[in-house]
């Protein structure tokens, strides 16, 4: 894989979790860099959710986004 899909890769999954997720932004998404517990942990502190809500809202967004 070359460095502009690797690139590519990573806008579509930053535009698609700013669609989701708007409170995230774009240098957040960087420093997570696509790990599921830390969008977890960063969705729960800017949503003010419970664990239990945000994982629902990330298993669903994985099936609505899986290639």
């Amino acid at each position: 894989m070359n460095r502009d899909t690797i690139d590519g890769s990573r806008k579509q999954f930053t535009g698609k979790v700013n669609a989701q997720w708007g409170k995230l932004i774009g240098h957040q998404l960087e420093v997570i860099d696509c790990k599921r517990v830390e969008v977890s942990g960063k969705v729960q502190e800017d949503y003010g959710i419970n664990r239990d809500a945000t994982e629902q809202q990330i298993e669903c967004f994985n099936k609505r986004n899986s290639d």
